[in-house]
């Protein structure tokens, strides 16, 4: 047959299913959780406890079922590190160069305050609002979305830095939830180097958008906090749900409209009167997740639970196993993204692809299809392709 006759057929079905209302997700819907998280608690702090320290001893005594697996990965090469799987000189240099400008940056989350002198606060908050996503998007942001403030959004305690240990208060009333894009053909080598080069650049690129836009508000007479790579006060997917930006799929991390998990998030919070973002979370992500499970498929370290969400904390969620993700971390060199790299989601966002998300929005029946679909295009498991050659600074025989 013809393939412009069978690229037309499948074209028409598609256009006519997305004519067709059949939602079918109800039981998905996203409830908030109830609880604070202790930022100790997440494993990227406990990585930094130092055997032999009374901080060590005290975290350890108090919760011994991490002890084992934090050892375990301890005692592994490390991320980033050149005795790991994955080593590549070039994308490893470029994601410690990266992560060292992020933490320099972290001295600025807070600014120096108020400005003095500044021109009179704005009032009209819907300008504001405008002024933020328009400035954000021209200058870098895929998407922003603001929201109300909330007790489960922040860290109950500090888990790292200087202030480690101090509860964190909430000062202010509103987030500005940032996304910036990681890109597509980088990823597609996960878990290899370019995927650490490409996440660490999101980092940063996040992290500059954030901290700039806290100054601007400084600037006009408002307090505001960035809260960027290693310095969160924020669980930024939180604030990003609320903020009407995603949801949080079956591999933990948030699931946006366009580009799925292949994005990298920063939050401001702020005084200043905002319009907030009336979007409702989508079930039909959700429900399109508790079916499709290609991350689990595919995951190195069977990190991602393959069952129904849970409920955690006042909440339904899929949870990770950090420790399983982690160890994974520090054996390969980098932060992975396997998962990110294969989800049907993060196919680039072009004419083609929008209009197969409208349809999974839209109707049930195609949410099946289009499982089954992505399974026969790109494989249950698709190949890790190469590094882009000029990312390659191994020399080959």
């Amino acid at each position: 047959m013809d393939p412009v006759i069978v690229t037309l057929c499948i074209l028409g079905t598609i256009v006519l299913i997305l004519l067709i209302p059949l939602k079918g997700a109800g039981s998905f819907g996203y409830k908030p959780p109830s609880s604070r998280v202790h930022e100790a608690d997440a494993v990227l702090s406990r990585r930094l406890l130092k055997p032999g320290t009374k901080d060590y001893d005290s975290y350890y005594a108090d919760h011994p079922e991490f002890k084992i697996a934090d050892d375990r990965s301890r005692n592994a090469p490390g991320l980033l590190d050149k005795h790991s799987r994955y080593f590549n000189q070039g994308p490893f240099a470029a994601a410690r160069a990266n992560f060292q400008v992020v933490e320099f940056l972290g001295e600025l989350t807070h600014g120096q305050g108020i400005i003095k002198g500044n021109p009179p606060k704005p009032h009209n908050s819907q300008k504001v609002t405008t002024f933020i996503q328009n400035w954000m998007k021209q200058t870098g942001a895929h998407t922003v979305g603001f929201t109300k403030l909330k007790d489960y959004h922040l860290y109950s305690h500090r888990g790292r830095g200087p202030n480690k240990g101090q509860p964190i208060e909430k000062k202010d009333d509103s987030a500005i939830a940032i996304t910036v894009e990681m890109d597509h053909r980088m990823m597609q080598s996960a878990p290899e180097g370019t995927s650490v080069m490409e996440s660490s650049e999101q980092y940063l690129r996040s992290g500059v958008l954030a901290l700039k836009l806290a100054a601007w508000i400084r600037e006009l007479g408002y307090e505001a906090t960035a809260h960027i790579d290693g310095n969160y006060e924020v669980i930024c997917p939180l604030v990003a749900v609320d903020a009407g930006l995603g949801v949080v799929g079956r591999m933990g991390l948030l699931m946006t409209p366009k580009l799925g998990p292949r994005v990298r998030i920063a939050v401001v919070t702020t005084s200043i009167p905002l319009v907030y973002t009336t979007i409702s979370p989508e079930k039909s992500t959700v429900h399109f997740c508790h079916h499709c499970k290609k991350c689990v498929d595919v995951c190195p370290s069977a990190a991602i639970p393959d069952g129904p969400r849970e409920d955690t904390d006042g909440t339904k969620r899929w949870k990770i196993n950090s420790e399983k993700c982690y160890h994974f971390w520090t054996t390969s060199g980098t932060d992975c993204g396997r998962c990110i790299s294969v989800c049907p989601f993060s196919h680039r966002d072009n004419w083609f692809h929008r209009l197969i998300r409208s349809a999974i929005k839209n109707n049930l029946v195609f949410r099946y299809l289009t499982i089954k679909l992505d399974d026969v295009f790109y494989g249950r498991k698709p190949p890790v392709r190469p590094l882009p050659k000029w990312a390659d600074l191994i020399d080959k025989p």
